[in-house]
């Protein structure tokens, strides 16, 4: 007998049965959830006491480091979730979304934080603000590790992408996790939890799981902590108004099941590519998963004279699709997650075929394929139409399988208004032609949508789909949705940390933000900085470099190089008659002299130049005017060892150009790749 077990405290807690687990497929048990009660108490009190000061030992750079080295174990390992998965009623390409899909995010959250993250445990958000005339006193906002658990309550659907989506951006942020995956595929998420354990790379407590009820856990929970959520926007609403997250006024973030849509615009005709490129998404979006997706399309808006045309085109692609035991030969469906999953399905399909059509459904010689599947949890794909969809059941019931509702309008003001009739949504798709179209479009459905989709035939060379999520972009949406967000690269990580606004002067601010800041004390190099290696530069070291003054010839020669002969560097009386009243130098001399004034040109640690962030000109440099420059730098980021290359960190080099008179003119970063000593 298969018990489930919670991982809690550093140890599996769980021997006796209690609640069974059918597989979707067949009906047979898979698993049980355990009997045992566990202990909220020492469950969070081995979070804040042994998880959180392993965590904060660590910085951001170290935790992407073990981000990337747990994905890699994950993927090395990926057949054994496999292979639980398909108890799920997952297909392989279905089971491809949750766990590679999810072993894709921690790689893209390592990504994030190895790239954009400092070595330390604090972010600076800047600007810096000046907070008085001479910048002795300026202000700026640092975000910071909350110091708190963080209490990750998943859905059925994907038990492996939706608990590392979350898990990634809050570990990396030093947050340890309580993972409540939904009981039904509660065995795929334990799965993935004891290979996380077995790899070794996550601290003790870091990672926690809960199968079964979550008890007075969120009784216990502090003003540090945080509660994410995914599931059904009933059960977001009964979570949310919990006395003690109001009380202490805990973050909750909810990610709920929406009634989103996809729009087929009116310039679109069955002869153009956008026509196929629509029934082929809405198509894909009620199988993949069996619809079970948060981002399913469930309205489907068309123009009412294509009304025919499209439910002939969705009814023989949906015919063709094999429905049955992913185990058998060319099965491309699967079945809904549980026995219970279907009954609701079928109750609210039936709901909506009150005031709709049933063009496609299980009449249509539905029969799955497979031994033992008419135990399994099976639905027919379910085409239905709404010939007065302003009315429609079908913007506030979700059956939540592989059903979508036909809408038609009369006009594109009218498929805008239907849109938002869901109340808000996580995701909506328009196909469409004309950019002017989109243009029309979009700020309407941004008001009600967290992300939009605006397809066509140059971006189906290259998109993802309408309902797949992704690490970089926000995934979330107002109103019905939950009005919350997830994912979204840093968003996400700044989620799990705490802002705060700092004020002092220029070199109390350096000190606690870990980088320069204009105006602050610097150390004066002895050697040039660009003749030092990695470890031996501080931020703050700085050099000041000689002076030049700049003539007529290096304008003219600049521009014979460049081939810029903008009037104001050559027109004597054009410039005069400027606002600057004389010839200037080309901005991007001055950055070139610049570079020449601190560069150390023999060879030595600094590698590369490879950016240059938040230039400006700000001072105008005429002929006969004298620049200097200062060079500080600015912050340090580590770099992990790489096969084939030196070992190496990135600093940033703060550089203010300033004229005779100690104006600022020019002012910019520049970041450069800078070797570490050998290792002896």
């Amino acid at each position: 007998m298969n018990i489930l077990q919670s991982y809690i405290a550093g140890r599996w807690v769980g021997a006796r049965a209690a609640r069974p687990l059918a597989s979707a497929i067949n009906g047979r048990v898979v698993a049980h959830t355990h009997e045992e009660t566990i202990d909220f108490g020492e469950s969070l009190a081995h979070a804040r006491g042994t998880a959180l000061p392993a965590l904060l030992r660590t910085h951001f750079q170290d935790r992407a480091r073990a981000l990337k080295a747990l994905a890699a174990y994950l993927l090395e390992h990926k057949e054994r979730l496999y292979a639980v998965s398909a108890h799920s009623g997952a297909t392989r390409a279905d089971s491809w979304i949750d766990v590679e899909g999810g072993i894709g995010t921690l790689f893209a959250y390592a990504s994030i934080g190895g790239k954009d993250l400092p070595s330390s445990n604090v972010l600076h958000e800047g600007p810096p603000m000046r907070l008085g005339a001479d910048n002795h006193f300026i202000g700026s906002h640092v975000l910071v590790p909350r110091r708190g658990v963080a209490v990750h309550i998943n859905a059925f659907n994907f038990p492996i992408w939706g608990m590392l989506e979350k898990f990634a951006p809050s570990f990396l942020a030093g947050m340890p996790c309580l993972v409540k995956p939904a009981t039904a595929t509660s065995y795929v998420a334990e799965a993935c939890v004891r290979l996380i354990v077995e790899s070794g790379l996550v601290p003790d407590g870091a990672l926690q799981l809960v199968i079964g009820g979550t008890g007075d856990l969120l009784d216990r929970l502090q003003e540090p902590d945080v509660v994410t959520f995914t599931g059904s926007a009933d059960t977001a609403l009964t979570l949310k108004a919990h006395t003690n997250l109001l009380r202490r006024s805990i973050p909750f973030n909810a990610e709920a099941d929406s009634l989103n849509c996809a729009i087929l615009a009116p310039d679109v005709t069955p002869e153009d590519p956008e026509f196929e490129l629509f029934i082929k998404e809405v198509a894909r979006e009620m199988t993949a998963k069996a619809g079970q997706k948060c981002t399913a399309i469930r309205r489907t808006l068309v123009p009412r004279h294509l009304t025919d045309a499209v439910a002939g085109a969705l009814k023989a692609r949906l015919a063709k699709v094999v429905v049955g035991d992913p185990a058998v030969d060319g099965v491309r469906m699967g079945a809904l997650a549980s026995k219970a999953q279907q009954a609701d399905v079928a109750q609210r399909v039936a709901q909506l075929a009150e005031r709709c059509e049933v063009l496609l459904g299980e009449r249509d010689g539905f029969a799955p394929r497979g031994e033992g599947v008419a135990d399994g949890a099976f639905f027919a794909p379910t085409l239905l139409l709404a010939r007065e969809p302003a009315t429609s059941d079908a913007h506030h019931v979700e059956a939540f399988g592989p059903v979508t509702t036909l809408m038609p309008y009369d006009d594109f003001d009218e498929a805008l208004h239907l849109a938002t009739l869901g109340r808000g949504s996580l995701v909506g798709t328009l196909c469409t032609k004309t950019p002017a179209l989109a243009a029309r479009a979009v700020p309407t459905f941004a008001a009600w949508h967290g992300r939009m989709l605006v397809l066509d035939r140059e971006a189906a060379l290259e998109s993802t789909g309408h309902g797949s999520p992704l690490p970089r972009l926000k995934h979330g949406g107002p109103g019905r949705a939950g009005g919350g967000e997830e994912l979204g690269g840093l968003r996400a990580v700044k989620h799990y940390l705490q802002r705060c606004a700092v004020q002092g002067s220029p070199t109390m601010l350096s000190a606690v933000t870990g980088e320069y800041q204009r105006g602050g004390a610097v150390t004066e190099s002895e050697v040039h900085p660009f003749r030092r290696h990695f470890e031996d530069v501080e931020v703050g070291m700085s050099l000041l470099t000689h002076r030049r003054t700049v003539g007529e010839a290096d304008i003219v020669a600049f521009g014979g190089l460049s081939g810029d002969y903008f009037y104001m560097h050559f027109d004597e009386v054009a410039a005069r008659e400027s606002a600057f009243g004389q010839r200037i130098a080309h901005g991007y001399f001055v950055l070139s002299a610049a570079a020449g004034l601190f560069v150390s040109p023999a060879p030595g640690p600094v590698l590369a130049n490879y950016g240059l962030e938040n230039l400006r000109f700000v001072t105008p440099v005429a002929i006969g005017d004298t620049i200097q420059a200062r060079l500080t730098a600015k912050r340090k980021i580590d770099r992990p060892p790489r096969d084939g290359q030196p070992l190496q960190g990135v600093i940033g080099w703060d550089v203010a150009v300033t004229n005779q008179r100690g104006e600022l003119c020019a002012s910019y970063e520049i970041l450069t790749l800078v070797a570490k000593r050998a290792s002896d």
